[in-house]
């Protein structure tokens, strides 16, 4: 009786941080906090290491994000893109089917100078065509060529290669966990960072670290 409750409590604690996610995902989650506390993984030596668990854990993910766009740039070598992010900000492009130039930059999570300059210069590359919106005659739309649709065809099939070969030595299990664990922390900042262009730093974490309570209000933790 004691393992049941202490399972019903452990799914009710799961429940309350991903109320979207099932008892596959909560199996999932239960198997590998109890492999990571059975082998815990050491730290890698030399460099700067932080000295906190969310340190560290933004340490690991920006060097794989840095690793992924190292290789990103020999798998488009021959495309003509420079990096992964023009081809993200095409691919956002073509399924966002002519879309203004700001809500392209902005779906990319671009600064509007940044997307401007790769917009140009994949306009240039003739993968892009723009033109006046009839709605509204101060924006501009885009449209992939179809020298565009080409480049991004051949592009994508590498990326996947790519995002394979990263995630190659992990289970399936694996990372659909991590999928599960890291997307409501990009949902919870895509919809909103650029609100937080005009506050301070300071301002951002008390409202971004703010838990919510019974009455409906917030207290910093």
């Amino acid at each position: 009786m004691e393992k049941t409750i202490e399972l019903i409590n452990l799914w009710a604690e799961f429940y309350r941080q991903y109320p979207q996610a099932g008892i596959d995902d909560f199996c999932r989650y239960h198997l590998a906090h109890e492999k990571a506390k059975a082998n815990k993984t050491k730290l890698p030596a030399g460099g700067f290491l932080p000295t906190t668990v969310d340190g560290n854990l933004m340490r690991l993910i920006g060097r794989i994000i840095k690793l992924h766009s190292n290789y990103s740039a020999v798998a488009l070598f021959e495309t003509e893109l420079k990096s992964i992010e023009e081809f993200s900000l095409l691919h956002i492009i073509y399924h966002l089917k002519d879309p203004r130039k700001t809500e392209a930059i902005y779906t990319g999570l671009y600064e509007l100078s940044t997307g401007t300059d790769m917009l140009n210069r994949l306009k240039k590359l003739g993968y892009l065509n723009e033109y006046e919106d009839k709605e509204d005659k101060r924006s501009k739309r885009l449209k992939v060529t179809p020298k565009g649709e080409k480049v991004l065809t051949i592009s994508k099939e590498r990326i996947m290669k790519l995002a394979e070969m990263m995630f190659f030595d992990l289970s399936e299990d694996d990372k659909l966990l991590c999928f599960q664990l890291l997307k409501s922390v990009e949902l919870k900042f895509a919809g909103i960072w650029q609100t937080h262009k005009s506050k301070s730093f300071e301002d951002i974490y008390k409202e971004m670290t703010a838990v919510p309570v019974a009455n409906g209000k917030k207290r910093v933790r």
